[in-house]
C-alpha cells in the first residue's frame, strides 16, 4: 500500500509537487497532519504535460483550472480502483502458502522445525492484528474525526460499532490465514515435539530415571532428569527441551487440533448472539441496517467455522487403522 507518512516528516517530492486543486488541500492536509496517510491513496497521478497558460488568456484561467481539477479527481479515483483490483487479483491469485511437513526422525530436525513454525505462527498472528487494527481504524474511527463540532452522534454505539468491526475483522482474518490444513500441520509437529511435566523432589524415587539427552527420541511415562530437576514424559513421543517453555506453550495450544477452531467458533458465535440481541433492541433504522449487514458477513463465516469443526471432529475422531494407516 505504500510507507505511511508521519505527520513530523517531510513530505516526498512527488506529493509536494503535486497541483493544487480548489477543496482538496485542506482535507489532505488535515488528513495528514493528523493522522497520516498512505502515498498511494493520495497521490496517484501527476500530469508532467501541464503547460503553462500564455499571459493574454487571463480570462481562461478558472475555468482551466476547474477543468483540471475535475480530471485530477476521476485520474484520482481511477487509480485507487485500478490500485485497489490490483492488490485483490493479487491476494487471490497467490495465497499465503503453507510449510509442509516432512515428519523427520531426529530429534534436532524436530526442533529445528517447530522453531520454523513458531516463527511463522507469530508471524500470521501478527498479520491478523495489524490488519484487523487497521480496518477498524479506517472503517469504524476515523469517519468520526471528520464529523463537525456541530453534528452529534451516538458515542456509545461508535465505540460498540468499532469493537464489533475489530473482532469481526479479526476472526475472518484468521480463518483465512490460519486454515484447517496449517492446523493440522501444528498438531502433527507438536505431537512429535512431545511435553515434559516437571515433579516435585522425591516424588518416584523408586522408578528408573534417566539422563535427559537431546538425540533421544523419549516415550510416554519415562522419567529424565535434567538440571537437578525431575520430569515426566506426557506426549507419545517426546523430543522437547524440558526447561524450554515456549516448546510447552506450543504443545499446549497445538496438541488438540481444534482447539483454535473451538476458540473461533466461541468468538464468533457469542459476537452473532449479541449482534442479534442489538438488533432487536435496536430503535434507529441507521443502526438496524448497519447491524443487519454485519450480520449477513457473521453468518457466512460461523457457517464455515461450524462445517470446519464437523468434518474434522469426524475425521479426527475415527481411528487411523481402520484406513491401515500409522499415526504419526
Amino acid at each position: 500500500m505504500g510507507a505511511l507518512l508521519d505527520s513530523g516528516q517531510p513530505l516526498p517530492q512527488p506529493f509536494c509537487s503535486q497541483p493544487s486543486l480548489p477543496g482538496l488541500p485542506p482535507l489532505f492536509s488535515f488528513f495528514h497532519g493528523r493522522f497520516g496517510v498512505y502515498v498511494p491513496l493520495c497521490c496517484f497521478h501527476q500530469d508532467s504535460r501541464a503547460q503553462p497558460l500564455p499571459s493574454d488568456c487571463g480570462y481562461l484561467v478558472q475555468d482551466q483550472v476547474a477543468d483540471d481539477g475535475a480530471s485530477a479527481i476521476s485520474s484520482l479515483v481511477k487509480d485507487f480502483f485500478s490500485l485497489l483490483w490490483e492488490s485483490l487479483r493479487e491476494q487471490f491469485n497467490n495465497p499465503t502458502s503453507i510449510p509442509t511437513h516432512s515428519c523427520p526422525l531426529s530429534p534436532d530436525l524436530i526442533r529445528n522445525e517447530v522453531e520454523c513454525l513458531k516463527a511463522d505462527f507469530n508471524r500470521r498472528i501478527k498479520e491478523v492484528l495489524f490488519n484487523s487494527l487497521f480496518s477498524a481504524y479506517y472503517v469504524a474511527f476515523l469517519p468520526l474525526c471528520f464529523v463537525k463540532s456541530t453534528q452529534y452522534y451516538d458515542m456509545r454505539w461508535s465505540c460498540e460499532h468499532l469493537i464489533m468491526v475489530w473482532i469481526n475483522a479479526f476472526v475472518m482474518l484468521t480463518t483465512q490465514l490460519l486454515p484447517p490444513k496449517y492446523c493440522d500441520l501444528l498438531h502433527r509437529s507438536a505431537a512429535h515435539l512431545g511435553k515434559w511435566q516437571k515433579l516435585e523432589h522425591g516424588s518416584y524415587s523408586n522408578a528408573p530415571q534417566h539422563i535427559w539427552s537431546e538425540n533421544t527420541i523419549w516415550p510416554q511415562g519415562v522419567l529424565v532428569r535434567r538440571s537437578r530437576c525431575l520430569y515426566k514424559a506426557v506426549g507419545p513421543y517426546n523430543v522437547a527441551v524440558p526447561s524450554d517453555v515456549s516448546h510447552a506453550r506450543f504443545y499446549f495450544l497445538f496438541h488438540r487440533p481444534l482447539r483454535l477452531l473451538n476458540l473461533l467458533i466461541l468468538i464468533e458465535g457469542s459476537v452473532v448472539c449479541y449482534q442479534l440481541y442489538s438488533l432487536l433492541r435496536s430503535e434507529k433504522w441507521n443502526h438496524t441496517l448497519s447491524m443487519a449487514l454485519i450480520l449477513f458477513c457473521n453468518y457466512y463465516v460461523l457457517f464455515k467455522l461450524l462445517r470446519d469443526r464437523i468434518v474434522l471432529g469426524r475425521a479426527y475422531s475415527y481411528p487411523l487403522n481402520n484406513y491401515g494407516l500409522k499415526a504419526h
